[in-house]
């Protein structure tokens, strides 16, 4: 399968930026999917990313989230990570989106864990807190069908790796 560079430019709530390199394997008008290779270990609560680890990251232009979900070597899942987002716009060449702070990470036993809202602004919007709560509210919601829904689609899209 070709692939092509896209870059990935995350701006978080206080205007801090980040850019990831990745390869494009999928693109639409207003979505995208890309592929990160994880270029170090990496520990998030109890669950480690080893190097080399797959992450498969979906973009939309139209929700109020984006998800990764990560495989290991033998590409089975480590966990799911969706944080919640807006301003995401969508090119051939890059995803720019802005962090909102609350992640959720959802790993293959079900387990859902909401993390960082301890970094939400005291003065934050109530509108943009209502957003937030409401898509952290519906990510949580049934934890097994999002499992199941980014595990199909990365053995869908695994293959052409």
């Amino acid at each position: 399968m070709s692939t092509t560079r896209i870059s990935e430019v995350k701006t978080t709530l206080t205007g801090k930026r980040q850019i990831f390199d990745c390869e494009r394997i999928r693109y639409a008008a207003g979505e995208t999917i890309v592929l990160y290779r994880m270029p170090a270990a990496r520990q998030l609560e109890d669950l480690v990313l080893p190097k080399g680890a797959l992450s498969l990251g979906y973009f939309w232009e139209d929700r109020a989230y984006n998800a990764y979900h990560w495989v290991d070597d033998n590409r089975q899942t480590l966990a799911l990570y969706f944080n919640i987002c807006d301003s995401t716009h969508i090119s051939a060449e890059q995803v720019a989106w802005r962090d909102l702070a609350v992640d959720i990470l959802i790993t293959p036993d079900q387990r859902c864990r909401v993390l960082d809202e301890d970094e939400l602004p005291d003065d934050i919007d109530r509108n943009l807190l209502s957003y937030i709560n409401a898509t952290r509210d519906m990510l949580c919601a049934d934890p097994l069908r999002l499992l199941r829904e980014y595990e199909a689609s990365g053995r869908a899209l695994l293959v052409e790796i």
